[in-house]
């Protein structure tokens, strides 16, 4: 079922300074609503930068939902800091509006305008608003606006170069990349245990669901609020996540060659479905960037992904075919609604220790009924992680285990891995982080799910909502900006516009001839 790593664990131990240089990065999703809890009308505010390029403060699906990025760093303590002054920068300078602390949206009104992400003249600019419209005309405006946190996460060089001599895995041309595919296919296997724990969306707006839409079987709060008893993540079903199933596409993550190819057959593939929504409106202007399964690499919505950083004008694909992964983006973290930031120190803590055990353990090839049984047991838990006794499937002849068993086991292995990394550490923060979470396996009522859905059922999605985000303004507010950081971010929100202004003057290309030239590689 899971592999002893004792012996794998000693070899940590016997080289804890290996681990030495994990390397993180947040991105972090957020709405800017008004005071009464309802959509913010406003434009993206001039004073915090130019969202087509500014570095860490730009826009996802909406116009008014925020995305804050920031630099990778190999100290926890100051990309917290970096992305707390993001935060508190920002909400500096939008007095009047708030930022929502859930990742599912209070809906008040099936009519509320959504406006799309707006990016300027140039041609980048247009491409990034014209994705968001075919995103709205292929899935809808509301599911685009549900928001979450992403975590990037690698591993130093000196672990893979090491870790590859004690695989003996010498002959791999690119063992950095196989190691990451490795973790990938550990984490669809095993990462619900981070949905039990962390997934914070266990209600939704009555405005999400289709009248047609009879699949769940909710609850009611009131006219506005719908909810699943023992639901953690309602923004990870396929009631609010936005997704292209992976299984469906053939995409596996086996080995590279095969992961590029199945997501560059994707692109280039006509989609009879979205054919049917036309390229172009009735006046001649593109409604998406091609009628194909994804418009583009982003579009295809997993629970992680292998990334790599891009050169100017390069694709994700020829990034990673040519040069390799180097680091996994995981796209499955609600917000974490009880904190300023959307996530906090502890659960980055954990995550460490996770991604590092998917490391660690067996990793076999995935076949697609493998897929499928991983995908059973994320739906057991995004939808009942909580029950009473709750099971998880551990093999395709239906056999099951409880989710506690499993969930001592993974712990058991997670607490000797913070051990290894607490080396020299007297605080000992990543067993201790261990230590707070094993809790939440016999006790679901201290899981992020548990308490946000009995302060909704207490005052409802709109006003906890905005009880939480008046508690989060002032806290940020009140802590101001580093000096430095102030500085830095004054100065990127000048460079963002003039960059902005650069772009759009040095366009050439009409917008149909940039499209065919850059949405449509190798």
């Amino acid at each position: 079922m899971i592999q002893d790593i004792s012996q794998k664990i000693s070899w940590l131990q016997e080289n804890p300074l290996i681990l030495k240089g994990i390397c993180r990065g947040i991105e972090r999703e957020t709405l800017r609503v008004e005071k009464n809890g309802h959509f913010s009308k406003n434009m993206h505010p001039y004073l915090i930068g130019s969202s087509l390029t500014h570095q860490w403060i730009t826009t996802d699906f909406a116009e008014n939902l925020l995305e804050f990025i920031t630099p990778t760093s190999t100290n926890i303590d100051k990309l917290m800091f970096f992305l707390k002054d993001l935060h508190s920068f920002v909400a500096s300078s939008i007095k009047n509006e708030r930022m929502w602390p859930f990742s599912i949206p209070y809906i008040g009104n099936k009519k509320t305008n959504i406006k799309i992400a707006q990016y300027g003249n140039s041609n980048l600019g247009k491409m990034k608003t014209t994705y968001r419209i075919g995103l709205k005309k292929r899935y809808g405006s509301f599911i685009n606006t549900i928001a979450g946190v992403h975590y990037n996460f690698s591993l130093p060089i000196k672990f893979w170069k090491e870790w590859n001599k004690q695989q003996n895995n010498k002959y791999y041309n690119d063992y950095i990349s196989n190691g990451y595919l490795h973790l990938i296919r550990n984490y669809y296997r095993f990462g619900w245990i981070i949905t039990y724990l962390f997934g914070s969306s266990p209600a939704i707006s009555s405005n999400f669901i289709k009248p047609k839409n009879k699949k769940y079987i909710f609850k009611k709060y009131n006219e506005n609020v719908l909810y699943l008893p023992w639901a953690t993540s309602l923004r990870l079903s396929d009631i609010g996540y936005t997704k292209t199933a992976i299984e469906d596409l053939n995409i596996t993550f086996n080995n590279l060659n095969s992961y590029t190819s199945s997501l560059k057959k994707a692109l280039h593939t006509s989609s009879d479905k979205f054919a049917r929504l036309k390229l172009k409106d009735k006046k001649g202007n593109f409604q998406q960037l091609n009628t194909n399964i994804l418009q583009m690499e982003n579009e295809l919505y997993t629970q992680i992904r292998p990334k790599r950083r891009l050169y100017p004008g390069e694709s994700l694909i020829n990034a990673l075919a040519n040069r390799g992964v180097e680091y996994v983006e995981v796209r499955s973290l609600d917000t974490n609604p009880f904190s300023p930031i959307g996530i906090n120190k502890n659960q980055i803590l954990l995550l460490d220790l996770f991604l590092i055990w998917c490391t660690l353990i067996e990793s076999p090839e995935m076949k697609k009924k493998d897929f499928l049984l991983a995908s059973k047991n994320w739906e057991k838990i995004v939808l009942e992680g909580r029950k009473p006794y709750q099971t998880i499937y551990i093999n395709t002849k239906n056999e099951k285990i409880t989710l506690i068993e499993m969930g001592k086991t993974i712990f058991k292995d997670l607490k000797m891995i913070a051990k290894v990394i607490d080396f020299n550490d007297k605080n000992t923060p990543y067993y201790k982080a261990c230590q707070k979470f094993m809790k939440y396996l016999y006790d679901p009522d201290l899981t992020y799910s548990s308490k946000l859905l009995r302060l909704i059922l207490r005052k409802g999605i709109k006003f906890s909502g905005l009880e939480l985000a008046n508690q989060h303004y002032k806290a940020l507010i009140s802590r101001h900006c580093s000096d430095e950081n102030l500085a830095l971010l004054k100065k990127e929100t000048k460079r963002s516009h003039d960059k902005q202004k650069k772009i759009e003057k040095e366009d050439s290309l009409s917008f149909r001839e940039y499209i065919k030239k850059i949405i449509l590689p190798c």
